[in-house]
């Protein structure tokens, strides 16, 4: 399983299967820099080997227009030295790719990996080779080893409610669940098509340039996610830029890593006395 998780993708794409996975960088990981929390990567478009029976005209993406604000609180950094000591060495581990030493901060029994259709990991495995799989350690393009390098990175935890005394990051930002219910039926939207600013303030633009005009700020609310005008290529890299609505109703345009998706994988970790270790993996999908 590669970092996949619930992305801002096109509508309505009749013969190919959508994947939205993640990188090393963000838009290249999930478990990025603490100011690029859950920001998304590429579209990875994949071919279907069977034709798909004829599919009716794509929808039409809902019509831009004013929303009322849902706001958001970022999740705040642990406090705890210990697990700051954690970070920077598994930070220096990762600079090695040194996997051998990467096994000593993972528990030696008991990891877990969580998906929808339940434990995934394999018991005759190690702990390690478990991990390994779950994020992509082995893959030629770095992802794992890029997730863990953003992981080492993240100071933020939360308990994680079916393993006591198991904690996950990246830790969620709080919002009203029933707001944003609420929301996707007024805009005719749904959940895909929103996501969390990394910042406030970050610059909304009348195009997808970095010297167009600015029209906006974002603040600390859900922001809506538009479709891409021309979706990418298989393979090809994410665009710079992506379209929102801002809750004036109008569209314009921000820089693609600073959006973070409303979900996300998760490792997961598990303290004895002053000592962390990786104790699992929760994806979303």
């Amino acid at each position: 399983m590669r970092l996949c998780t619930q992305h801002f993708v096109p509508l309505a794409l009749p013969t190919i299967v959508v994947l939205a996975c993640t990188s090393p960088t963000f838009a290249q990981s999930q478990f990025s820099k603490p100011e690029q929390l859950g920001v998304t990567g590429p579209i990875l478009l994949v071919q279907q080997k069977t034709p798909a029976p004829a599919a009716p005209a794509a929808a039409a993406a809902p019509t831009p227009k004013a929303y009322k604000p849902v706001s958001v609180t970022p999740a705040t950094p642990a406090k705890d030295a210990s697990f700051d000591a954690f970070r920077k060495q598994l930070a220096d581990i990762v600079k090695k790719k040194d996997r051998g030493a990467l096994a000593q901060l993972v528990v030696s029994q008991g990891f877990f990996w969580e998906g929808e259709s339940g434990d995934q990991a394999d018991k005759k495995k190690s702990s390690v080779d478990n991990l390994a799989a779950a994020i992509g350690l082995d893959d030629k393009d770095g992802f794992g080893w890029g997730a863990l390098d953003a992981a080492s990175q993240d100071p933020t935890l939360e308990n994680y409610e079916q393993k006591k005394g198991v904690m996950c990051a990246p830790a969620s930002p709080q919002f009203d669940d029933k707001a944003l219910d609420e929301l996707t039926k007024s805009t005719q939207t749904d959940f895909s098509q929103w996501g969390i600013p990394i910042r406030v303030g970050i610059e909304v633009r009348s195009a997808g340039q970095p010297t167009a005009s600015v029209i906006d700020k974002l603040g600390g609310n859900l922001i809506w996610v538009m479709p891409e005008e021309t979706p990418p290529g298989a393979g090809a890299p994410p665009p710079a830029f992506m379209r929102v609505v801002v809750p004036s109703g109008k569209v314009g345009y921000v820089p693609t890593d600073s959006i973070a998706p409303l979900a996300s994988d998760q490792i997961c970790y598990s303290k004895d006395g002053s000592s962390w270790k990786i104790a699992g993996y929760v994806g979303v999908q």
